[in-house]
């Protein structure tokens, strides 16, 4: 993920803006943020895990030459949040774009889930969502404008085995998508959301289509095969341009037709 990849899009598509990505030093979120550092912007990381951080910004600097910062910030904290971005706003002078990346998942059978489980995943999900956009939108987007990009899911538009937790958490994500785009439109803040499918070399997908299973789901999936990470990054591109003005409220589903299809992570 360190190196230069083709892309479709102009490299100054972004140049002049800051994001900050929650969860954003490994899979989906890290190929977010190369994007968008490829085409100009300096980019804020924010995770618990402040070592990974840390290198991660290390490579996609070396690898971009753009600014990326590493922040240690827990979502569930709306405290390190606020401090996360007060010192992005000290470093880089302003936040433009924020994707809300960071979640937790597992598979648990809704009769063996427990309570702090269930309550852990919403805390991150659908909490964390609500807390990193409030405090930028506090702190920058409520007199300046931007783009807010949520990273959700497809396992509730179906229904999955297993996945209560996440699908409930991920729901919340979609409606929290379509309020804040009604209510913060007025203010030119632009809020959307993509819902992944199976994105193959993720840690999301090690955990849930494990040996197996993999090969299983794949061949029920239209297009035929897992999602890259660099197609999600695609998409956030696209709505965090200036190419998506006048796009609002809206889930973009990147799955290869699997939710059409009822695909499911039976095990």
């Amino acid at each position: 993920m360190s190196r230069v990849m083709s892309t479709f899009f102009q490299p100054d598509l972004l140049t002049g803006k800051v994001a900050f990505v929650t969860g954003g030093g490994s899979g989906i979120g890290r190929a977010i943020v190369q994007r968008f550092l490829e085409h100009g912007a300096d980019v804020v990381i924010a995770s618990r895990n402040l070592a990974r951080l840390e290198q991660a910004a290390a490579e996609l600097s070396a690898a971009t030459g753009r600014r990326c910062l590493a922040v240690q910030a827990d979502v569930r904290e709306p405290e390190q949040i606020e401090a996360a971005v007060d010192r992005a706003l000290a470093e880089l002078g302003r936040i433009d774009i924020l994707v809300n990346n960071a979640a937790g998942n597992f598979l648990a059978p809704a009769a063996a889930l427990s309570y702090k489980g269930f309550a852990t995943v919403h805390a991150i999900d659908t909490l964390g969502t609500f807390n990193v956009s409030k405090a930028v939108f506090a702190r920058w987007l409520q007199r300046n404008g931007g783009v807010i990009i949520n990273i959700s899911a497809t396992l509730q538009y179906t229904g999955t085995p297993f996945q209560v937790h996440a699908g409930s958490a991920k729901a919340a994500v979609d409606a929290m998508t379509r309020h804040l785009a009604v209510e913060w439109g007025a203010a030119r803040i632009r809020v959307n959301a993509i819902a992944p499918g199976p994105i193959d070399d993720t840690e999301g997908m090690k955990r849930l289509a494990p040996g197996d299973l993999k090969d299983k789901l794949a061949r029920q999936i239209p297009l035929g095969r897992f999602g890259r990470a660099d197609e999600i990054a695609q998409t956030a591109l696209f709505l965090a341009s200036d190419a998506a003005s006048y796009v609002t409220g809206a889930i973009f589903v990147v799955d290869g037709g699997a939710w059409l299809t009822g695909q499911r992570l039976d095990m």
